[in-house]
């Protein structure tokens, strides 16, 4: 910002995920732009989120964190000597030819992985971004048309369908505090909770919000499915996540202890099912091909879509609920290829 004077304002600058994620990008930009490697001097004053830096000091810091960010990326960041006012003078660019990606010919086998990845995401404020990736990626034979995927109807999929999730997303990338309702577990009344979002970390099926309490002046976890009203915005974080956080270690810790209801029996094939094998309560071998695994499942409804996503190599046994669940869920899936 310039003064009357003529001078420029310093302003601080803003280090959320959000904004550390535009400045690397103006940064690649940048340096892609230029044939000749620019001195930091020249960087600072190109990329706008630099101009805001109030001193020598604070610049040097954030742009050698931003080089170490970029190299991690695998961006081919160069550093060159340029001469200038000292003959030590550095300056860096990067390389178009060894930036762009080469062309990408996948295997038959390894489109179908892709595929099945971007399917995985099934929530609407997610699914576009898949499905433009998808489109992209398997367009491999040159018709411009997306190659038809094996895996209509069965795919693993990490559900976003709780109301709360797309606006706890975003606050949650853009650094903001939000409000919303919630009721704890056998609690009566649901009671209003102000948080600042840190992360959003899906476990077993479903969703949780790691953030600060404000109300209770601590860090607490929150179930999705608990939150009953709508989620507001109401301002920047005040308690940022800490280094140290691990939002899988802090859920497992508390909703680890929530009891689940039902014992499933599966006939798993040997090889698969890894996920289901490391939460088993028993395993046992039947013959060559197959294991019997037993756990506990929270309910039959939900597990079967989880079930359903390995395909042909886990079979429902019990209980009769889980059983009948997955057969509906299959029987969708033949309808829908009958119908093509």
């Amino acid at each position: 910002m310039t003064t009357p004077s003529g001078s420029v304002d310093q302003v601080a600058v803003s280090n959320t995920p959000r904004a550390k994620t535009e400045r690397l990008m103006n940064l690649t930009m940048c340096l892609l732009s230029t044939r000749r490697a620019l001195p930091k001097a020249r960087i600072r004053t190109m990329v706008e989120s630099y101009a805001g830096v109030a001193s020598d000091e604070a610049f040097e810091r954030m742009f050698e964190r931003d080089k170490d960010e970029l190299r991690e990326l695998g961006i081919p960041l160069v550093t060159e000597h340029i001469g200038g006012a000292f003959d030590d003078e550095v300056g860096y660019r990067i390389d178009q030819r060894d930036y762009a990606l080469p062309e990408i010919d996948l295997e038959p086998d390894e489109l179908a992985v892709v595929g099945l990845a971007t399917r995985t995401w099934e929530h609407a404020a997610l699914a576009p971004s898949a499905a433009t990736a998808w489109r992209k990626v398997s367009s491999a034979d040159g018709t411009g048309e997306a190659t038809e995927t094996p895996f209509v109807g069965i795919e693993p999929s990490v559900g976003g369908g709780e109301p709360a999730f797309a606006a706890l997303k975003d606050a949650t990338l853009g650094a903001r505090s939000v409000t919303f309702d919630y009721a704890k577990g056998g609690a009566g009344r649901p009671q209003t909770r102000r948080v600042d979002p840190w992360s959003l970390t899906a476990w077993r099926g479903r969703w949780y919000l790691t953030g600060y309490d404000h109300d209770r002046g601590e860090p607490r976890i929150f179930r999705l499915s608990r939150i009953t009203s709508a989620v507001q915005a109401t301002g920047p974080l005040t308690h940022p996540a800490p280094d140290e956080h691990d939002p899988q270690a802090a859920i497992e810790a508390i909703a680890g202890g929530e009891r689940a209801t039902t014992s499933a029996v599966l006939r798993v094939r040997v090889g698969a099912g890894h996920s289901l094998r490391r939460r088993a309560r028993s395993t046992t071998t039947l013959d060559d091909d197959w294991d019997r695994v037993e756990l506990e499942i929270p309910s039959p409804v939900a597990f079967a879509e989880e079930v359903v996503g390995y395909g042909a190599d886990v079979v429902a046994e019990q209980p009769p609920e889980l059983v009948d669940a997955v057969v509906a869920r299959l029987r969708g899936v033949l309808g829908q290829g009958e119908t093509r």
